[in-house]
């Protein structure tokens, strides 16, 4: 009996609906575990389909079309070692999320997913049926149990694998970030260590896919829960890990540990990775944004700047009467310091123009929010000509706070193709500036060094829409706001919770109001990549028109 068994865990970046694409990576992996004499190459859940693939499993077209690369898989890897890669299973009228292991030129054996999410970024449970409790499969004389991602989560997967023989467990998993979710996935895993007492190993995917950042972070625990393989958070990564046969069954070999960032870092990295396969993996090279001299533009412009390069980026200034000189030389600095393209386009004439054809219908009605929003329209219109034009995608530069209560303008500043800080609240923008002002990393493309002058970071927010304006004349101040948005969205809670936080009740209900209201606006607003798990588009889903709101 065999005293050593070497997995090949493959932390790659797949891309939903390229199936020959992914398919070539499997082969890539699939390679390079041969070579290093690997049993069995693993990849993560519904790797060939990309993942979260949604809706489109469903399709009967692309599920021939997913077994056809499966079965051109297998043949092409018959000899070497086992291939195991996440599929979608049809048998009959029933749908599976399955692992299925490639051996010999077949599918040798396969697993069925028994647990279905059914919360926030997951509906599996409308995609997919529920497979039945199972049994390992063998690689060689070895008993792998594979509990499929949510499958691990729940105790009874791993305790029936382990009572049918299972002798270690490999999770393969589309697990994607928010914040924390690191500890919470390490815990759950020590909980099925302990409770089977068998080695686990967890494989996860990276990269970005919508709204979503898978972080990687693969690692390995050996009975008792200590941690022996740590891979790198958002890298793509292969890696050989050993197990060792003992008297007390398989243990796996110590490797030097990877580090998991911190929540700022691992932050700013799903904001970056997200925008940088969203343009990769839609085909955009370029992009551009309006460039206020404000601090959510000059973090939205340094995002960019270090997803795809600074000469990649267009950053456009659009004066009007109400832009300070500071916020002028303030955007100018940002775009000069990144090195990026900056271009200046004043909107008065154009205003004026919009101004003449509207005044003989505006005859004897006061200015109001009327020609704040032509302003901001004007701006979306022109940074959308210029995205027609050059073939760049638009970035749109809300952040949580604004995209929460509605504080932008709907075919103005919300016209875009993908908001960099959607799920990044105002205060945290703030936050992150600093960070980056004072890090640099080898995954970022813009350069080292204060890329937002602290300028920017310590001026009053103000849309510069009207003379003397502020964000403070229409919301609480941020740091309030912000507190009571993680109540009322985050956590789901009520204007009692804020009360009992010490927030004033009316300016809660206010802030409650402004949220209902502005449904209709995120609806159709730019997708942005997941933070939290109170982000807007999968996590909190609310109907356009409400009519209720919190009585306490």
């Amino acid at each position: 009996m065999a005293d050593r068994f070497r997995i090949t865990l493959c932390q790659m970046n797949p891309t939903v609906g390229d199936l020959a694409g992914n398919a070539a990576l499997a082969r890539q992996a699939w390679a390079a575990g041969k070579a290093a004499g690997a049993d069995l190459v693993a990849l993560p859940e519904m790797f060939i389909t990309g993942y979260n693939a949604q809706d489109l499993v469903m399709k009967h077209a692309f599920q021939l079309d997913v077994m056809t690369h499966i079965d051109a898989l297998a043949a092409d890897c018959a000899d070497g070692p086992a291939l195991a890669i996440g599929a979608p299973w049809a048998e009959g009228t029933q749908l599976f999320n399955a692992y299925l292991i490639l051996k010999g030129g077949k599918i040798a054996s396969r697993s069925l997913k028994h647990n279905l999410p059914n919360e926030t970024v997951f509906d599996e449970v409308r995609i997919f049926d529920s497979g039945p409790l199972g049994g390992p499969y063998s690689v060689g004389n070895t008993r792998i149990g594979s509990p499929i991602c949510e499958d691990a989560w729940h105790p009874e997967v791993a305790e029936t694998l382990q009572e049918t023989g299972a002798e270690f467990l490999l999770v393969p998993n589309g697990s994607p970030y928010y914040r924390g979710k690191m500890d919470t996935r390490m815990n759950m895993m020590v909980a099925r260590v302990v409770e089977t007492g068998l080695p686990l190993i967890y494989l996860n995917m990276v990269g970005g896919q919508d709204d979503q950042v898978f972080d990687g972070a693969s690692f390995a625990l050996n009975p008792g829960g200590k941690l022996a393989v740590q891979m790198p958070a958002f890298d793509e990564a292969i890696t050989h890990v050993d197990l060792t046969r003992t008297p007390e069954g398989w243990r796996v070999a110590q490797q030097p540990l990877a580090s998991f960032p911190s929540d700022h870092e691992a932050d700013y990295r799903v904001m970056v990775q997200g925008l940088r396969d969203y343009m990769s993996k839609t085909g955009f090279k370029k992009v551009l944004l309006g460039l206020s001299g404000g601090i959510d533009s000059a973090i939205v412009a340094t995002i960019a700047a270090d997803a795809i390069g600074p000469q990649n980026v267009r950053c456009v200034m659009l004066p009007s009467e109400y832009t300070s000189q500071a916020s002028l030389d303030d955007a100018e600095a940002v775009a000069n310091a990144l090195g990026c393209r900056y271009d200046y386009v004043p909107i008065k004439e154009g205003r004026q123009a919009i101004t003449n054809t509207l005044a003989p219908l505006f005859e004897g009605m006061k200015p109001d929010l009327t020609e704040e929003n032509i302003q901001s329209r004007l701006r979306g219109l022109l940074l959308m000509a210029l995205s027609n034009k050059f073939g760049e995608m638009l970035l749109t530069t809300g952040n949580k706070s604004e995209v929460a209560v509605g504080y932008a303008t709907i075919y103005g500043d919300m016209s875009g193709g993908y908001n960099p800080i959607k799920d990044m609240y105002k205060t945290r923008v703030f936050e992150t500036c600093r960070w980056r002002n004072a890090n640099h990393r080898d995954w970022m493309m813009g350069p080292a060094g204060t890329m937002i002058p602290e300028t920017i970071i310590t001026k009053p927010p103000t849309a510069e829409l009207r003379e003397d304006q502020k964000d403070s004349d229409s919301l609480p101040d941020y740091p309030d706001l912000d507190a009571m948005l993680e109540i009322l969205v985050d956590l789901n809670g009520s204007i009692q919770d804020c009360v009992a936080a010490g927030f004033d009740r009316a300016t809660a209900k206010k802030v409650e109001h402004l949220i209902y209201i502005s449904e209709y606006k995120r609806f159709q607003s730019a997708p942005g990549p997941r933070l939290t798990k109170g982000a807007f588009w999968l996590d909190r889903r609310y109907p356009i028109v409400n009519r209720w709101r919190d009585p306490s």
